[in-house]
């Protein structure tokens, strides 16, 4: 089972390399007919698509990872910690901000809405598809997708620091204080805003400094989330791995092991992967192209 292995890992770091356990021994190289893979979706009745960064790349969202991944002088890594949140809760909450803003104007590409689609019509025949995500934008939400995992949680959810309570949050700007900042330029210095002027909990009574509901560096996943996780993973008949790199732990290790128990893992990336020869299809290029004729209907399927 998926959560045994993964109760304790924590987001962000990469895989150290290090022999493929046992479940991960490599298999033949992974098809690219489609022809294969739409006999297996055809038959599929509860299907797993874990989702990464890759898939909102295409909808111009920013990574914040690799070579040019930077806001101001920071990457992503050096913001999103709960020790920089303590150290100054100002400039994170200038870094998340900008990330709001920017995903407020960004719309689901054709990968999205075809997964909240066959998501859609797949339900009419009493099929499921869930979607386990690393993304925090809310993309998947947009384009119409029900049954959604998000791991690493939400820019649009708040967490109180003081009373835990998690709230949706769609304010733009989300308090009166950074409205016009969190500009990305180098030269942009610190709006330095007092912990009393940034998000406060709106709970009686409360008035807690509000962080952002995103799981950072060096923070465990959510075990309800978790526990959500490896149930589906257990039943899913025919697992996709859309625009994931597959070296961030734990996701990392989802495919793998679904694959491991012989059901079919079709991965739709830019490029190869790490877990590449672990799967059974691989179509490479942009999931806002392959997928789309990967999961329209099946002419076998019964529509009523």
């Amino acid at each position: 089972a998926v959560g045994r292995l993964v109760s304790r890992a924590q987001p962000g770091p990469r895989a150290p390399p290090a022999k493929a356990p046992e479940c991960c021994r490599e298999m033949a190289r992974p098809s690219s007919s489609m022809a294969d893979f739409r006999e297996v979706f055809a038959k599929a009745k509860h299907i797993a698509i874990i989702t990464g960064a890759g898939v909102s790349a295409e909808s111009g969202v920013p990574t914040f990872r690799g070579a040019g991944g930077f806001w101001r002088k920071w990457q992503a890594q050096e913001l999103a910690t709960p020790g920089a949140f303590a150290r100054n809760p100002s400039r994170v909450w200038e870094f998340y901000h900008y990330r709001r803003e920017v995903m407020l104007s960004k719309h689901p590409n054709p990968a999205h809405l075809a997964i909240a689609e066959c998501e859609k019509r797949l339900s009419k025949q009493g099929r499921s598809v869930v979607v386990i995500t690393q993304n925090i934008d809310e993309l998947h939400r947009k384009a119409g997708t029900k049954h959604l995992l998000e791991i690493h949680g939400s820019l649009f959810k708040t967490r109180c620091t003081s009373c835990g309570n998690v709230a949706a949050n769609y304010r733009s700007p989300i308090c009166p204080a950074l409205a016009g900042k969190g500009a990305p330029d180098p030269e942009t210095e610190d709006a330095a805003i007092p912990v009393e002027a940034l998000p406060q909990c709106e709970q009686d009574g409360c008035d807690g400094l509000l962080r952002p509901h995103v799981v950072w560096f060096g923070e465990a996943l959510d075990p309800d989330v978790l526990t959500a996780v490896e149930k589906e993973l257990d039943i899913c008949d025919l697992c996709l791995v859309v625009g994931t790199s597959s070296v961030v732990y734990p996701a990392a290790m989802f495919a793998p092991q679904v694959s491991a128990r012989g059901v079919p893992v079709a991965e739709f990336n830019m490029e190869a992967t790490p877990a590449t020869n672990r799967f059974r299809f691989h179509f490479p290029g942009p999931c806002g192209t392959t997928l789309p004729p990967a999961l329209a209907r099946h002419e076998t399927e019964i529509i009523s």
